[in-house]
């Protein structure tokens, strides 16, 4: 029998910065500096929300970041157009790694995560919006191609077991599951997890459910995912049914992650650019982070490993 998605709120968002994105991307609670970190990806920023007793802050980039990933010795790795760079917060320190395995002039890193053994997973999206676009595994070897055949890869995360990895294309409505052995860092031929219908050009934008952006993983298995221009998350089980559909007040969701010290906070991360002007004048959060709280915490980021 289909599960019918619940709608009732006290899941609530507000915002959680007072400084608007253009396209806000990466949420990252670093599990050692205990504060949120996330990009803005054409305004070449990382910033961090203010925690207890710190400021907010914000660093300039060289490049347009797809997203980060905390290390142990409390620096980011930041994969953007041009490669993976490092950055040490407190002294400011910030150097590259590796080139991009791609053309940055037809592709750009986008979003990534660290698995449990450290390598950044990390996929690209495709300029002109072809089906080029790839996934990378990041580890002592560099970059290897992973996967391939999609035009804007979002989504990553792994089940609670480290068994499953997930990973989308953006522009197909479309979430895959993947077999994954983490000890070799391998996957298995991908499946369909969840489909989503395109967008009607005839149809006003409302009617509209979006397609799946970012996401993130809690305790229990559910995947809970940010639809772009759909104006909500939802949280799908294990098995790909939706359990729960979160209206937020903002057009453009980006992507969901845990944070707070109990990982039952939920930063999301939205978008601005390039949206209509009557649109902004009516949510004027958009940009900005948002946060809810939730019932069922989630799974803490992995820390990724730094290039020998």
């Amino acid at each position: 029998m289909p599960i019918s998605p619940r709608h009732d709120l006290p899941y609530r968002a507000e915002p959680a910065s007072d400084l608007p994105a253009l396209l806000g991307e990466s949420p990252l609670w670093h599990p050692l500096r205990r504060r949120l970190f996330y990009v803005d990806i054409p305004g070449k920023t990382l910033h961090a929300l203010a925690a207890d007793g710190e400021p907010a802050r914000r660093w300039a980039l060289n490049d347009e970041p797809g997203c980060i990933a905390a290390c142990a010795d409390g620096s980011l790795l930041i994969a953007q157009r041009n490669g993976l760079w490092r950055l040490d917060p407190d002294t400011g320190v910030y150097l590259p790694l590796a080139p991009p395995p791609y053309d940055p002039t037809r592709q750009r890193f986008n979003d990534g995560k660290p698995d449990v053994a450290g390598r950044l997973w990390v996929g690209t999206i495709d300029d002109a919006r072809a089906p080029e676009a790839a996934l990378y595994r990041h580890g002592g070897e560099g970059f290897v191609r992973m996967a391939d055949g999609i035009t804007s890869s979002n989504g990553i995360g792994w089940s609670p077991d480290g068994r499953q990895m997930y990973w989308s294309d953006t522009k197909a409505h479309a979430i895959y599951r993947l077999p994954f052995d983490g000890a070799s860092g391998t996957l298995g031929e991908r499946e369909v997890f969840a489909r989503f219908p395109l967008r009607d050009p005839a149809a006003p934008l409302e009617a509209y459910g979006g397609r799946p952006d970012g996401a993130a993983v809690d305790r229990d298995g559910n995947y809970w995912v940010a639809m772009f221009e759909g104006q909500r998350l939802l949280q799908l089980s294990p098995q790909g049914q939706v359990l729960r559909e979160v209206r937020l007040p903002v057009r453009c969701p980006t992507m969901p992650c845990f944070g707070g010290e109990d990982l039952l906070t939920l930063y999301v991360t939205t978008a601005r650019q390039g949206r209509p002007a009557d649109e902004l004048a009516a949510q004027p959060w958009a940009g900005q982070v948002l946060r809810l709280r939730v019932e069922v915490p989630g799974l803490p980021a992995h820390l990724a490993r730094l290039p020998d």
